[in-house]
């Protein structure tokens, strides 16, 4: 029997099969676990929990600033998404283009600088001149309040206004009455899925957006990473197979629309899935949820910058800062 390791990662369909046993990890005695919510996963990971986690890229970079920092990361990114369609604004706000966002009230869900708050507000300064310190940000839950993640450090940059929902205040509720201007947020917020004419979206075609960004950019933006204790580290040959096990399971998701799509995929629910599957081939690739550093380097050194950028991490660090050396050729 080899090494006992508790793994957390949350159950999606390109790590089913590591639940399922579908995938083992070789030499390793794993026990996986998830949590209902991603960001319970990340929490446990910071108290000790795992051994090895999926955590997110903000919640993993934040640890580098502390006088030990306690992981390093495999190259396996399990959570990715396009992030244009994050920001959704207030109808009667006066927003019309990115630059619009300039002097406004900005909610953003979680934290100041969550994953998919990092992305979209780096997209905003590279491509529309919004920086952060020209906001006002308010941190909260969407739909449902949410007290401060006071588990993980949460640094706010000199002149930037910060400040967290009071207390039963939703951001969602707020952008719709309009005492926020703007929302940046992982969650659609519940009133735009009723049909509410106060929201809507910055880029209302942020499909053709997203596309277009993917042309010039390469990036189809990462979200979360998998740490692994430092303690960890050292066991080369058991981490290999960790990361084996992952790619293996993610190939095998990857392969049930491949071979799908000789029959139209006629095992899913959602009409004219081969148009949209073929359409996303031709742009993504073969492999068009890679691991490894080679396929990602770009976008984890531009998340990096982000994050630096936007006064959350106290040095520029670059992927080999904060990947296992081993994996650095992958």
């Amino acid at each position: 029997m080899g090494i006992e390791l508790t793994i957390g990662t949350y159950r999606y369909e390109h790590t089913e099969a590591l639940f399922d046993g579908r995938v083992k990890i070789d030499g390793v005695d794993a026990t996986l676990e998830t949590e209902p919510l991603v960001s319970d996963l990340f929490r446990r990971m910071l108290e000790g929990r795992y051994g090895i986690a999926e955590l997110g890229l903000t919640y993993f970079l934040r640890t580098f600033d502390l006088e030990d920092a306690p992981f390093m990361a495999l190259p396996i990114f399990p959570n990715r998404n396009f992030r244009h369609s994050a920001i959704f604004v207030n109808t009667e706000a006066g927003i019309e283009k990115p630059q619009d966002l300039a002097g406004k009230t900005i909610g953003e869900f979680a934290l100041f600088g969550h994953d998919a708050g990092v992305w979209p507000k780096g997209i905003l300064s590279d491509e529309y001149g919004v920086t952060v310190d020209q906001c006002r940000w308010v941190i909260g839950g969407t739909d449902h309040p949410i007290p401060a993640f006071d588990w993980l450090p949460q640094p706010v940059p000199d002149g930037v206004d910060v400040r967290h929902a009071d207390d039963g205040q939703t951001l969602g509720a707020m952008l719709e009455s309009g005492e926020i201007d703007a929302l940046i947020s992982v969650d659609v917020p519940q009133a735009m899925l009723r049909g509410s004419t106060k929201i809507a979206r910055l880029f209302p075609d942020y499909e053709n957006v997203e596309r277009d960004y993917y042309r010039r950019t390469g990036i189809f933006p990462p979200m979360h990473i998998v740490a692994v204790r430092k303690d960890l580290v050292h066991r080369s040959e058991d981490l290999r197979s960790v990361y084996r096990a992952f790619v293996k399971a993610k190939d095998l998701a990857e392969c049930k629309y491949i071979e799908g799509a000789a029959k139209q995929h006629m095992s899913l629910v959602t009409p004219w899935f081969s148009s949209l599957f073929e359409h996303n081939r031709s742009l993504l690739g073969e492999d068009w949820w890679p691991y490894g550093m080679r396929a990602n380097r770009r976008a984890v050194d531009t998340f990096l910058r982000y994050h630096h950028e936007q006064g959350l991490s106290k040095h520029l660090l670059t992927s080999r800062d904060i990947f296992i050396p081993e994996f650095l050729d992958t």
